[in-house]
């Protein structure tokens, strides 16, 4: 089983840099037309505590029993996988605009098609939180989970906030055309 679970934690990997480039991708494209950063300093903090909250789940694992898989781990990694459809489905829907971090192009438009018709931060609700609850389940990180999800929780809400201001700030329809 340790060669299935190593399989999962580098697809994981795998799929993040692989976002990651579509992000620095879109944001190099977005700051040479004149776009605007929001957030920068809690981004920074925010990806600082995903990559501790992969690591600390992995290190976890790896001092872990090792056998098979329990019914709560299966649990995970389906959560985990919807997480990850959830990513490649919001990519999709914003398409040249996606991003890790919190940037408002001149040319931005508002997205309230696809998952954005029916829940508002899809990125941060159907994403974010089912992947790491589900790759720390996935992995039998209990203590990482309980213990790291609730400090990336206080800069996730910040997050949201600093997204919302600048939504506002560039749509003044933005709380009438979302969910």
């Amino acid at each position: 089983m340790p060669y299935a679970m190593i399989a999962f934690i580098c697809a994981a990997l795998v799929l993040r840099f692989a976002t990651l480039a579509v992000s620095i991708r879109n944001e190099r494209r977005m700051k040479a037309s004149g776009a605007k950063e929001y957030g920068a300093v809690n981004t920074l903090i925010l990806a600082l505590l995903h990559v501790l909250f992969y690591i600390s789940a992995i290190v976890e694992w790896s001092f872990g029993p090792k056998g098979a898989f329990s019914s709560l781990q299966y649990a995970g990694l389906a959560l985990y996988l919807f997480g990850a459809l959830m990513l490649i489905l919001v990519i999709r829907n914003l398409e040249r605009f996606w991003t890790v971090k919190i940037i408002i192009a001149p040319d931005h438009q508002l997205v309230t098609r696809g998952l954005f018709k029916w829940v508002r931060h899809p990125n941060y609700f159907l994403n974010i939180l089912p992947e790491l609850i589900g790759f720390a389940l996935a992995l039998g990180a209990l203590r990482t989970l309980v213990f790291g999800l609730p400090i990336y929780l206080v800069s996730l809400i910040l997050r949201i906030r600093q997204e919302e201001n600048a939504m506002r700030e560039a749509f003044q329809d933005y709380g009438k055309s979302c969910s």
